[in-house]
């Protein structure tokens, strides 16, 4: 699923997941508790899901 450049709310939540994604896949992991970790990995995975599945990543045009 490619995003419509023309709807904006499918826009919107792209770049809101994107932001997501990075902030989860910054350098700011917890390094005193394992199970803090494991669990802002999984974050950071989810969010990274949401953004692959709004399709924003499909090199695909438009029309």
């Amino acid at each position: 699923m490619a995003i419509d450049t023309k709807d904006t709310s499918a826009w919107s939540l792209s770049e809101t997941e994107i932001y997501h994604y990075t902030q989860f896949n910054s350098t700011r992991l917890s390094l005193r508790n394992y199970n803090a970790r494991v669990g802002e990995t999984l974050a950071g995975v989810e969010e990274m899901n949401e953004v692959i599945g709004l399709g924003l990543l499909v090199g695909t045009v438009v029309n």
